[in-house]
């Protein structure tokens, strides 16, 4: 069992930056790929990005290329996302997710955190 929290989230103007992080206990964190994924009122949650267990490759849905990054610290067992030129788009609530795999779909994750919210304002 991994048990995962994210804080970071909050209020931002568009075009400001948040950075949400997301701390991992439990089995071996380095043993799992990590990912981001949110939800949005009325959507399905979706894929934002992923990165392998190694931090050697990084995922990013379309909609958050060049904008968000995403990143590791195995000996902190914490994984980042940086997110810079918000959009009011970008309003959802933001889980941090663990699979045995690489993924980079919703449901290919195994085990997810609470979330935390981020409203961004036009």
């Amino acid at each position: 069992q991994v048990r995962l929290v994210e804080s970071g989230g909050g209020l931002v103007q568009a075009g400001g930056s948040l950075r949400l992080s997301c701390a991992a206990s439990g089995r071996t964190f380095s043993n799992y790929a990590m990912g981001w994924c949110r939800q949005a009122p009325g959507k399905e949650r979706e894929f934002v990005a992923g990165i392998t267990w190694s931090g050697g490759r990084t995922y990013y849905a379309d909609s958050v290329k060049g904008r968000f990054t995403i990143s590791r610290d195995n000996a902190k067992n914490t994984v980042y996302l940086q997110m810079n030129s918000l959009k009011s788009e970008d309003t959802a609530v933001y889980f941090c997710a663990a699979a045995f795999t690489m993924a980079t779909r919703t449901n290919e994750y195994d085990y997810w955190g609470q979330g935390t919210q981020v409203t961004v304002s036009s």
